[in-house]
């Protein structure tokens, strides 16, 4: 069961990067006319992900407290003993980012309801910034955690 929830934690993970990632470079690198991949990708009206963005965060959230438990006792235990510091102390990181961006996930919404204030929108571009960095540091780690040790 626990690999299992791992594994939806894992592809809920996936559709919150890409998601915040496609919100966040739509605000940070707008495109005016979509002719191509890359300019479609940013060419999105970003408004539009946030709802999205913020059930996908609380979805991955919560599957990642439900496995957490597991980790604690089986990888966190095996890190420390193989003296893996970097790695323990990186997953120790996402953490805190992760709680963080949870506190700020209501003033990340008020920030991109619509109708869109034009005096917000540089908060905008700070919240989303933040979320994305978050988002991928703890994707990033937490895949790097289960490839070091696996929880089963």
């Amino acid at each position: 069961m626990i690999v299992f929830l791992l594994i939806l934690h894992g592809l809920c993970s996936v559709a919150l990067l890409g998601a915040v990632t496609h919100q966040a470079l739509s605000v940070w690198w707008p495109s005016r006319k979509a002719r191509g991949l890359v300019t479609s990708f940013r060419a999105v009206h970003g408004a539009k992900f946030t709802n999205g963005i913020i059930l996908l965060f609380l979805a991955t959230f919560i599957l990642g407290g439900v496995i957490y438990p597991p980790y604690r006792l089986a990888v966190r235990t095996y890190l420390e003993s193989a003296r893996l510091w970097t790695v323990n102390g990186s997953f120790e990181l996402k953490e805190q980012f992760v709680a963080i961006s949870l506190g700020m996930l209501p003033f990340y919404w008020h920030v991109w309801r619509q109708p869109l204030d034009e005096a917000l929108a540089g908060a905008r571009r700070a919240t989303v910034a933040l979320l994305c960095f978050a988002v991928w540091f703890g994707f990033l780690t937490g895949h790097v955690v289960n490839n070091v040790r696996g929880i089963f």
